[in-house]
C-alpha cells in the first residue's frame, strides 16, 4: 500500500507529459500499487479563476475509483477572493488540504497574508502542502524563470501556528543546512522524496530528519513514478521504514477519506 502525496492533474503548460490525461494516470497508479494519491492541479499555477480550477479538480477526482485521488485545492492569497477559495475548498469540495505555490503566485513567506492563510487553514484542520519548486531551473523556459521558494521565515511561522500540519513538496534539493534543521526541529513540517538525487538518497535524508517526517511523493506525471519507487529499493531500508514512508506517516497526517 502506497500513498503518493505529490501528484498533479491537468497539463504542464510547457510540454506534454506521458500521463497528463486522467485515465492513463489512474491506470499507472494502479499498476505500481499506489492506493491513494494526493493531487493538485497544474492549472493552479497560472489560472486566476481558482474556484474553477478547484471545481474541475474535484470532478476529476470523483471520476477515479473511490478514495484513489484526494484533491488538494489551490489558494493564492494575492487574489481578492482567496478567503472564499479557502472556504470552498473545505466546505464545498470537502478537500483534506490545500496546495500553495508562492513562487508562481508572486509572494514571499514573510507576507502577512501568508501567515493569515496558514492560521485559517490550521483552524479548519486542513493539511497545507507548499511546493518549493515545480521544475528544475535547468529545464525552465527562458521566459518563465521561477526561483525556488525561500523558506527562511517558515520555521517561526510554523512555531507560531498551533495545529498547523505543513508538507513541503519538491524541497529536498533546495532546503538544506540550518534552514532544514530549523524546520525539522518544529516536528510539524513534512518532506517527500520526489526530488531526491544520488545513491541511497533516502538513507542520507534520514540522517537529517526523523523517519516520521518523510513521505512518499513522486511529482507525477512531471516525473515518472518509477523514479520514486526506485529510491525505495536502492536505499538500505528496513520493512518498517518502507512502510512508514509509503503510507504510515501520511495516514497519521490525513483525515479519513
Amino acid at each position: 500500500m502506497t500513498i503518493d502525496v505529490n501528484v498533479s492533474l491537468s497539463r504542464w503548460p510547457f510540454r506534454r507529459l506521458p500521463l497528463d490525461e486522467l485515465r492513463p494516470l489512474i491506470q499507472k497508479l494502479h499498476a505500481v500499487g499506489v492506493t491513494q494519491a494526493w493531487v493538485g492541479s497544474f492549472d493552479g499555477l497560472f489560472h486566476k479563476d481558482l474556484d474553477g480550477v478547484n471545481a474541475r479538480l474535484t470532478r476529476d477526482c470523483e471520476l477515479a475509483p473511490r478514495g484513489l485521488l484526494r484533491p488538494f485545492g489551490t489558494v493564492n492569497p494575492m487574489l481578492p477572493d482567496w478567503r472564499e477559495d479557502l472556504r470552498r475548498c473545505h466546505e464545498v469540495h470537502h478537500m483534506p488540504g490545500i496546495r500553495l505555490h508562492p513562487n508562481y503566485h508572486g509572494y514571499q513567506l514573510d507576507n502577512p497574508r501568508f501567515a493569515e492563510l496558514l492560521a485559517l487553514a490550521a483552524a479548519r484542520g486542513l493539511i497545507v502542502q507548499m511546493a518549493v519548486r515545480m521544475e528544475d531551473p535547468r529545464m525552465q523556459h527562458p521566459l518563465a524563470r521561477v526561483k525556488d521558494v525561500d523558506t527562511a521565515p517558515l520555521a517561526n511561522l510554523v512555531t507560531g501556528c498551533p495545529g498547523l500540519q505543513l508538507m513541503l513538496l519538491n524541497a529536498v534539493q533546495s532546503v538544506r543546512g540550518n534552514a532544514l534543521k530549523k524546520l525539522v526541529a518544529t516536528n510539524r513540517v513534512f518532506f517527500e522524496i520526489a526530488t531526491l538525487e544520488g545513491m541511497a538518497g533516502i538513507a542520507r535524508t534520514l540522517k537529517q530528519m526523523p523517519l516520521s517526517l518523510l513521505l512518499f511523493g513522486s511529482h507525477s506525471p512531471y516525473f515518472v513514478i518509477e523514479s520514486a519507487l526506485l529510491k525505495l529499493r536502492e536505499s538500505p531500508l528496513t520493512d518498517a521504514q518502507k512502510t512508514a514512508i509509503c503510507n504510515g506517516n501520511a495516514s497519521r497526517v490525513a483525515k479519513p477519506a
